[in-house]
């Protein structure tokens, strides 16, 4: 794969069905299908408020695309990208865990007309692939809301071990699941051509 100098890939990365890239400023609309729906972000952790409109929305990914400047791969946010018609069916975040920032954690978001059909976990098996690949990353944590049976099918479709339930991060009692190189199921992943 090509690399930066800083050891980021070029993107977008590609899935079967999907585009994995950054956010843009042209996504506010799609990107509020996700994040305004309260069905979505009451299962957030950290805990958030949905996004009321779409000028909300734009500042948030503005905000986001100016954080991504700074971190080190593969910290970050992008769009999960619908490759048959274009349509932003949702995000992936890579951010350090409190409190000690040193573990890596994956989240996914999907807009509720997406889910169901597997794209949480095929764009977060790209992402996660890619970061394997770089310097110094040998696991990914989920967090996930005891409750949040979505999230939790998700991490046992990437291959994700449940290690246990914490309140260390953000103040919830939360399952923790964690992913090795060697855990990573990808043949396990629907492959569909985008084209059908």
């Amino acid at each position: 794969m090509d690399r930066s100098p800083r050891g980021s890939p070029v993107f977008p990365l590609a899935t079967d069905r999907l585009w994995v890239r950054p956010w843009t400023p042209s996504d506010a609309e799609d990107a509020l299908a996700t994040y305004g729906a309260v069905d979505v972000t009451g299962w957030l952790t950290p805990a958030a408020d949905h996004i009321r409109d779409t000028a909300a929305m734009l500042a948030v990914l503005s905000a986001w695309a100016e954080a991504q400047a700074n971190l080190a791969p593969p910290r970050g946010r992008w769009a999960i990208e619908r490759r048959a018609d274009g349509v932003v069916v949702g995000g992936l975040a890579v951010r350090l865990l409190p409190p000690y920032r040193q573990d890596l954690e994956i989240s996914f978001q999907l807009r509720p007309d997406a889910w169901g059909q597997y794209y949480a976990a095929e764009a977060a098996a790209a992402l996660i692939a890619w970061a394997f690949t770089l310097d110094d990353v040998e696991e990914f944590f989920a967090v996930v809301l005891p409750a949040n049976t979505r999230a939790i099918a998700v991490a046992d479709r990437l291959g994700m071990y449940w290690v246990g339930e914490t309140d260390k991060y953000y103040g919830h009692a939360l399952q923790v699941y964690r992913i090795r190189p060697g855990d990573l199921a990808v043949d396990e992943l629907p492959h569909t051509d985008p084209d059908a």
